[in-house]
């Protein structure tokens, strides 16, 4: 826990050498900027006074090899910038994903995705023009004093510039922070009402939902806009003002040198070097005045990712064990879905041996997916325990564990990528393996009929594949080296005489072959291969034991080809 709740701000001190070195660099490439300013005084105070060439050759030649310098250091800090948001990111990013996937997983309508942009604002913030700024402001009083140092009048004009510009920030973060927090937050909003809207193109388009659905989107988005249009138009006046009081403030303070210069207490190069000089302390005030809606959007984001990291924190590392066997225990389990207080499965208990098929049945809403996602540990029990050899799922690496775990969900999601990839879990490609999956699974020939066959592009979620192909895939990414456990939550729904058939001879390889497996299904081709069976009803194991004795007891002959009805008792 405590590493996780200081995973940002550990990051950020990691990046604190390489800030360093950047406001190291602002030292000199500020002191640089008094180039330009010395020369204009030099050359009124002294080569127009002398009228020598070789003094106005030697300064300018000076002048420009001092620019040199500085046009190198601004290089070297932008680059600089660059790698300290990388640096930022490679601390951040991995364990930032595990938090989001955890997060998702807990509580899918956490809105943990929000994490991910919000590194990537931190990040871009890191290698913008407000660290830039940040780096230069400090420099303002010096550039102010350097103006009092001409003369107090010409001191007190940059003074006051500069307190007026600051006070139009503090105007520009009072009078947009509430538009385009609400603007930010209906944007998302419209965008995940259009992914999901896509998601489900199909059923919008074949039942007319398309006007509808756009009406929604419209609304959000407009809203969105209108907000966020108030804030820029304010922010965008704000800018405007900011410019005139700095144009204003030069016009100003020449009119002031040149009367000072009148009346004989400054020099002419000094006016014009104090205009300089004015300009360059109002410069870093008036780039934060720009830089502002970055400011405001870096601080929410870092609020949000601490607070989110702090709540979420990343499963420790735990000490690899042996590969399982496929025993699993289920000790009195209560299980409650991601985000939701009701409990769904009730004091369940069962034991599953390596080498059994175990069935799972019972009306729909009584907890059967529940069951199965509680025995893979994708919802954690809230009481009771899962145990694989023994072991609290919870104590196994998630990473060990998973590649001897087949899981087919009864909503099937494919990622994007090619057919053979997602066989393969995205891990390094085996071709043998991955054949012999398909093979497996019944898929392998439909497969070779696709336009490019293994490397055929599926798209995001499968949608270049028929329910029944995007089913059988998911059969062969289960089944995929031969798993340990393999779980199957309603196969067969897309299936055909011919795929169940497959499924069928599937399940019974997996059972020779030693693992242990537990399916979800009602039809009686699947059952005809199982050795025990689990009824649930409203949450509660009401029957578990061996195949014909529970048939029996629920009043269904052996070769009955009728679907079996759980007992209301």
């Amino acid at each position: 826990m405590e590493k996780q709740d200081n995973l940002i701000k550990m990051a950020m001190r990691s990046c604190g050498t390489r800030l360093s070195i950047i406001i190291f660099f602002s030292l000199f490439i500020n002191l640089l900027m008094f180039v330009a300013p010395l020369h204009m005084l030099q050359m009124y105070d002294r080569v127009l006074v002398s009228r020598s060439e070789v003094t106005l050759v030697m300064l300018t030649a000076l002048a420009l090899g001092l620019l040199i310098i500085y046009g190198l250091l601004e290089g070297i800090r932008s680059k600089l910038l660059v790698r300290l948001g990388l640096k930022f990111d490679e601390i951040m990013h991995s364990e930032l994903f595990d938090s989001v996937f955890t997060s998702t997983l807990r509580n899918p309508s956490s809105g943990a995705m929000n994490g991910l942009q919000d590194m990537h604002i931190i990040r871009q913030f890191l290698t913008g023009g407000a660290i830039v700024a940040l780096c230069d402001a400090p420099w303002v009083p010096i550039f102010i004093a350097v103006g009092f140092i001409f003369h107090p009048i010409l001191g007190f004009i940059s003074l006051f510039g500069a307190i007026i510009i600051f006070v139009l920030a503090l105007l520009n973060e009072i009078s947009t922070k509430k538009k385009l927090v609400e603007g930010l937050g209906l944007s998302s909003k419209a965008a995940e009402e259009a992914r999901f809207s896509l998601r489900n193109v199909d059923v919008a388009y074949g039942m007319g939902m398309i006007a509808n659905l756009k009406r929604r989107w419209i609304d959000l988005h407009d809203n969105s806009l209108g907000q966020q249009t108030v804030a820029n138009d304010r922010a965008g006046y704000i800018l405007a003002a900011s410019r005139f009081t700095r144009f204003s403030l030069q016009v100003i303070i020449l009119a002031m040198g040149g009367y000072l210069a009148i009346q004989d207490e400054i020099t002419p190069g000094v006016m014009i070097a104090a205009s300089i000089v004015m300009g360059r302390a109002l410069a870093p005030v008036e780039m934060a005045v720009g830089q502002w809606r970055n400011f405001v959007s870096m601080r929410d984001s870092y609020n949000r990712l601490s607070s989110f990291l702090d709540n979420n924190p990343t499963q420790a590392e735990m000490m690899d064990l042996p590969e399982p066997s496929g025993d699993i225990a289920i000790e009195n389990a209560f299980v409650t879905p991601p985000g939701a207080k009701n409990v769904v499965l009730s004091n369940v208990s069962m034991k599953l041996e390596s080498g059994s098929v175990t069935a799972v049945i019972g009306p729909s809403g009584c907890g059967k997916s529940s069951l199965v996602r509680a025995i893979i540990g994708v919802w954690p029990a809230l009481r009771g325990t899962v145990r694989y050899d023994g072991a609290d799922i919870e104590h196994w690496n998630r990473q060990q564990l998973g590649v001897h775990v087949g899981y087919m969900p009864q909503e099937v999601e494919l990622f994007s990528g090619s057919v053979a990839e997602n066989i393969a879990r995205f891990e390094d490609l085996d071709s043998q393996e991955v054949i012999k999956a398909a093979k497996q699974a019944g898929v392998h020939d439909l497969v070779l009929k696709l336009p490019d066959g293994y490397d055929t592009q599926i798209g995001s979620g499968g949608v270049a594949l028929s329910g029944g192909q995007r089913q059988r895939v998911a059969l062969a990414r289960a089944l995929y080296k031969q798993p340990k456990i393999l779980v199957l939550d309603e196969p067969n729904s897309s299936l055909d005489t011919a795929g169940e058939k497959a499924l069928a001879e599937s399940i019974n390889a997996a059972k020779m072959s030693g693992a242990t497996v537990v399916v979800v299904s009602h039809r009686p081709a699947l059952l005809s291969v199982v050795d025990k069976i689990a009824v649930l009803k409203d949450g509660n194991l009401v029957g578990y034991g061996e195949r014909d004795r529970v048939l029996s007891e629920l009043g269904v002959g052996r070769h009955s080809n009728d679907p079996p009805r759980p007992a209301n008792s």
